[in-house]
């Protein structure tokens, strides 16, 4: 059996085109567009020979694949690596690395934790956040979005929010971006990536103790079904830290590719501003437009077919849920932003079973963050170029500086 990257190497069905591409490459992360439209152009399903996987970047077949948890396991890895033929570098995410039955559990115990009833009380101290944030930028000549404000406001409210006595902006940030790239191959990201882990990971792991959480939290919440039965100590203490893998890094992107989104499309803002009920549409057309979650891979875990083309058991197939947002087979002018589209059915949270189980928050802080930037601020200015910051998984603002003019 041959290898790379921790799955199994294979050749591709007749009629599947090959495609000489490294959709990992610095260049390819930095600026994608071209890459999704070419994906989507040759085909259904395309085998990407550098690393031996099938890909799908059209909607139909990227939402089939990723929502089918039979056919199409995540429980194998949703990176490049298939956990069934090789230990991974950290134990499996007991929420997002796992299927039904185990899957079923635990998602149970997050999604109560996590219900719109449970985080109805963290409102009004979002709010607070959010314009105590964004009343000191506005008294600034100019500022680093994605420093000052895309990372301020997660790191100020959801560490508090799960309960953490203690917190560290840089760890919490750089956790969740050294996760994502670590699903994607041996480059330089991962490496780079992986470095922090002996710095980062130790950290993490004692900031989600029980003894260093709050009675009151998110946190206590997951450690309370512990103490019911419903799942171990340890158990507990992987969920609270997957809090952290996957509600930071990304929240952050959010935040930063919606003040990207806006600064880009000034009537758009302009919408906004004339009807502050538009800020959760605004934020769901940011996810569908950006995709902060570009790619996500699947294993085969069986025999079976998509779009008529055979895919053998052990294929990896990586999901380009960025390509599905923009295709306009489903949404007419995906290169359009239009913050009144109402794009349901997006891909930014997933699908299926495996859709993300804590979309409740994060929308409550973006639209929280939109919201009050749409009451204080008439403008928002590009005071220099954007930049964007590679990562395998991830695609998020590196540096981006700002100016807000007051209303």
């Amino acid at each position: 059996m041959n290898m790379i990257e921790g799955h199994m190497t294979f050749e591709p069905s007749s009629g599947i085109p090959v495609w000489d591409v490294d959709p990992y490459a610095e260049d390819v992360l930095l600026d994608p567009a071209a890459y999704f439209a070419e994906l989507r152009a040759r085909g259904p399903l395309v085998y990407i020979s550098k690393w031996s996987v099938l890909a799908t970047g059209r909607y139909e077949e990227t939402r089939e694949i990723f929502s089918d948890h039979t056919r199409f396991v995540s429980s194998r890895g949703v990176g490049l690596n298939d956990f069934k033929c090789g230990k991974p570098w950290r134990p499996p995410s007991i929420i997002l690395e796992v299927d039904p039955p185990d899957h079923t559990k635990t998602r149970k115990v997050m999604a109560r934790a996590l219900s719109p009833k449970a985080i109805a009380g963290l409102k009004d101290e979002f709010r607070q956040n959010a314009e105590m944030i964004i009343d000191g930028l506005i008294e600034r000549d100019s500022f680093e979005a994605v420093a000052d404000l895309a990372e301020a406001f997660p790191v100020a409210v959801f560490p508090k929010a799960v309960g953490m006595l203690d917190s560290d902006r840089r760890k919490l940030v750089d956790y969740g971006a050294m996760v994502f790239n670590a699903l994607g191959p041996d480059n330089k990201f991962r490496r780079n990536a992986m470095a922090m882990a002996p710095d980062i990971v130790p950290w993490i792991s004692a900031a989600c103790a029980r003894d260093r959480l709050t009675k009151n939290g998110l946190g206590a919440l997951i450690y309370s079904a512990a103490d019911d039965g419903e799942v171990t100590e340890d158990e507990a203490a992987m969920l609270v830290r997957s809090f952290l893998s996957a509600g930071v890094d990304t929240t952050v992107t959010g935040i930063g590719n919606a003040l990207w989104c806006l600064a880009s499309n000034l009537d758009e803002y302009e919408k906004l501003k004339a009807d502050h009920s538009l800020a959760r549409a605004c934020f769901e057309e940011v996810l569908r437009f950006t995709s902060p979650v570009h790619t996500f891979a699947r294993t085969a875990n069986q025999d079976t077919e998509v779009a008529g083309h055979f895919v053998g058991e052990g294929t990896k197939i990586l999901c380009v849920l960025a390509s599905a947002n923009l295709d306009p087979q489903k949404w007419g002018d995906p290169e359009v932003f239009r913050i009144d589209r109402k794009p349901v059915g997006h891909m930014a949270f997933g699908a299926g079973i495996h859709g993300c189980v804590g979309q409740n928050l994060a929308r409550l802080e973006l639209e929280t963050v939109l919201t009050v930037l749409v009451e204080k601020v008439a403008r928002v200015e590009f005071a220099g170029e954007a930049v964007w910051r590679p990562n395998n998984a991830i695609h998020a603002l590196d540096r981006m500086p700002l100016r807000f003019i007051a209303r």
